[in-house]
């Protein structure tokens, strides 16, 4: 059988419209397996029952069945995170039915598209016959999630007619899928239930090689002795190229946690120094090669928008130019081209160097002196106790910012700063910690109280599921982060409460027992270290106080740069 277009259509044995819709998602798993995904998270319905079923009968297939959309959402956002930077991610499967399900997956997504983590979102919906007419659980499904997705198709009930171009369709959405998350509606019309029959021979899809995306002239003049490479997240460069760059120009690095390159950084404790006017004011680069995403340290993005600056930067995620000073996008092969000079033959690294470890030095003698266990303490015990092969995962507010500037060398974490979102952030390493081996790879995450209670649903069924989470909580009764802005010195106490610091007044850990999960409180480094060591699931609070915490991170900061004048 040949359809009008030339493509040929294999006559199929298929005894009704359920069978035909069967053996549609049938054709579309399995051209996803043949192509590697290997995960599917599932939020249960109705509508989406033929994908359901197509998915559980393969075996080869990993399902995880969540019954939160949004938590379903993050997790496989997590179960699509790459590895580690510049290796190849796998999109995960996303399903569920119509109506508002689709809707609160949203979060995620957003997520996943402005972090380029692939993802394949599969929303069950009424066929058309039912839209716009009051039908139950029906809502506008079409491009849902707008500019969010890389690819949308609004896929109409399944036709026997069209099993030709089924596993094109499947290996299409893949493909798009690669470089972010993709929106595939499938509609279906009841019976739901059929058996699916012979497939359609396997598609083999053409991998077309995509040009890069045309770059900036870089800047003649540019190369410079007083030069710094920032490295920050998602950046999805080869760690070798970087050092390249860095051993050639002989420039500091400044990486940040979430860059994978910590433990090669000549300077963690930039964001410290920084607030002091006079050292950013003498140290204050010509040239600044920025890798990836931007740090959270304002004080940071403040400095490298100087007048004067020249700043380069090399890869995405998409475009990071909030400051509108990039002189120049450009790749790191366009940078290692150039014959640079850099500060090669100059004191510029030592210098940079020693002034970071008489700051470093400064850290942890001050750490090492607290009777209570600090916020910035926490996230210093979590860098450098993690089991080997343990991964973290760290909310996007506070306690991003405490690793990021106090957690040293041994910090290393994922974050979602592509909305820095509250949401999802315990969802997001259920999601890490599903796509690998329990027993060798258990996951952290370092969150706050206000972030946890948000996502507490991805505590359901937690103690059912083979994974090593250990989730410490920084219990400071509300936003931590708020407390650090003018609103808290300008608005009276009770107004900034109602509005900013939000208290909850949520028991963290009857919440997690509730779901079954066990718990422990940790008060000082000693109790946290021993807890860090525990096999999870497990919750861990540690109480803090968000205006002590406001004090610490003064006293912190102070501390360091004191050494410079010395």
């Amino acid at each position: 059988m040949v359809d009008s277009d030339g493509t040929e259509t294999p006559e199929l044995d298929l005894a009704g419209p359920a069978d035909v819709q069967a053996t549609f998602c049938a054709t579309l798993v399995d051209q996803w397996l043949r192509l590697g995904v290997r995960h599917a998270v599932i939020a249960p319905g109705s509508r989406s029952t033929p994908m359901a079923i197509a998915l559980t009968d393969r075996s080869e297939m990993t399902v995880h069945v969540v019954h939160d959309e949004r938590v379903a959402a993050f997790t496989a956002l997590g179960l699509g995170l790459e590895p580690s930077p510049g290796v190849s991610a796998t999109p995960a499967l996303l399903l569920c039915t119509s109506g508002t399900a689709a809707a609160n997956f949203a979060p995620a997504v957003v997520e996943a598209g402005l972090s380029e983590v692939p993802m394949i979102v599969l929303t069950a919906d009424r066929p058309k016959e039912l839209r716009g007419v009051g039908a139950p659980q029906t809502i506008d499904q079409v491009e849902l999630y707008g500019e969010h997705v890389t690819w949308f198709h609004d896929a109409g009930v399944a036709e026997a007619s069209a099993a030709g171009r089924w596993r094109q369709l499947a290996a299409t959405a893949w493909g798009h899928a690669i470089a972010g998350p993709i929106h595939l509606n499938l509609q279906f019309r009841e019976p739901l239930v059929g058996t699916p029959r012979a497939l359609p021979d396997f598609y083999e899809p053409v991998i077309e090689t995509v040009a890069a995306e045309p770059t900036d002239v870089v800047p003649s003049g540019f190369d410079s002795e007083r030069g710094v490479i920032l490295v920050g997240g998602r950046h999805g460069i080869d760690e070798r190229k970087i050092l390249e760059l860095h051993h050639r120009t002989a420039w500091p690095i400044i990486a940040d946690p979430m860059s994978g390159l910590r433990h090669v950084s000549t300077v963690t404790t930039i964001d410290a120094l920084l607030r002091n006017d006079v050292y950013a004011s003498e140290w204050c680069p010509d040239t600044v090669v920025r890798i990836g995403r931007q740090s959270t340290s304002k004080v940071l993005g403040q400095w490298t928008a100087r007048p004067g600056v020249t700043l380069i930067q090399v890869g995405g995620p998409g475009c990071i130019d909030p400051t509108h000073n990039v002189a120049a996008t450009c790749s790191i092969e366009d940078l290692l081209a150039i014959d640079l000079a850099g500060a090669t033959g100059s004191t510029w690294l030592q210098d940079w160097h020693a002034t970071d470890e008489l700051a470093e030095q400064a850290l942890i003698d001050r750490l090492a002196a607290e009777s209570t266990l600090s916020e910035p303490a926490v996230a210093r015990a979590l860098a450098e106790h993690l089991p080997p092969g343990a991964q973290l995962t760290v909310s996007s507010s506070m306690p991003i910012r405490d690793l990021e500037w106090f957690g040293g060398r041994a910090a290393s974490a994922h974050s979602n700063r592509g909305a820095n979102g509250i949401d999802g952030v315990v969802s997001t390493a259920l999601g890490r910690a599903l796509g690998r081996p329990a027993k060798t790879s258990p996951e952290f995450v370092l969150i706050g109280d206000l972030a946890f209670v948000h996502d507490s649903n991805a505590l359901v069924a937690l103690t059912r599921r083979a994974v090593d989470l250990r989730i410490v909580v920084v219990d400071n009764d509300g936003g931590g982060i708020f407390s650090f802005l003018p609103q808290s010195a300008l608005l009276e106490r009770d107004r900034f409460e109602q509005l900013f610091g939000t208290p909850l007044g949520t028991d963290v850990l009857a919440l997690a027992a509730a779901h079954g999960v066990p718990t422990a409180i940790a008060t000082t480094v000693g109790e946290l270290i021993a807890q860090i060591s525990c096999p999870g699931p497990w919750v861990c609070r540690v109480p803090s106080s968000r205006d002590a915490n406001v004090r610490t991170h003064q006293e912190l900061n102070d501390v360091m740069v004191s050494v410079l004048f010395e």
